[in-house]
């Protein structure tokens, strides 16, 4: 009869002690989670930026308007600081300057080796990021990004078709070096 008796108090305890510890826990990670942020956390010394249109001294057909236009467009997205229109409306202003573009040959034809099939597309640039009163954040940076190019439908289409996507990686990564390092 004992053992029975103490079974019958173990039960009841379990049926307390059991719900109890689940409050506890579910307390536990609520609370442990309520101070968790999205994003870097980092802020950066200035509000607004103005973009100057990028300057271009490689051969590349309009990388220049493709990289101003989705640089823009990252900062625009990212939507920690304001995009301004002049220098003078802006707390900084960051200057990009296309400075390379090379291709290397990452796969060759199955039928002949001396033809390429797919090439890695790298390209440049300098960054450099001034607040308003001259103080340099960075200077000349230099920033890349690379892209796969297959050439099953002609080398210059698929290189002129890939360079979208290569501006949309530099962006991010220089939306990343101007806005998460402080």
């Amino acid at each position: 009869m004992t053992t029975l008796r103490m079974l019958l108090h173990r039960a009841r305890a379990s049926a307390v002690v059991l719900p109890a510890l689940a409050v506890l826990l579910t307390i536990g990670l609520f609370t442990g989670c309520s101070h968790y942020r999205l994003g870097t956390g980092a802020t950066p010394p200035f509000r607004t930026l103005y973009v100057e249109p990028v300057a271009n001294t490689t051969l590349v057909p309009q990388a220049r308007e493709i990289v101003s236009a989705r640089l823009r467009e990252a900062f625009i997205r990212d939507g920690r600081i304001a995009i301004a229109n002049s220098p003078g409306e802006a707390d900084a202003t960051l200057i990009v300057v296309i400075t390379g573009y090379n291709r290397t040959v990452a796969a060759v034809r199955e039928g002949d080796t001396g033809l390429a099939r797919k090439f890695d597309l790298t390209l440049g640039v300098d960054c450099t990021l001034r607040q308003r009163d001259g103080t340099v954040l960075f200077e000349r940076r230099h920033i890349t990004a690379t892209r796969a190019s297959f050439t099953d439908r002609g080398q210059l289409q698929s290189e002129l078709q890939t360079l979208p996507y290569l501006a949309d990686a530099l962006s991010d990564k220089i939306t990343h070096a101007a806005l998460d390092v402080w």
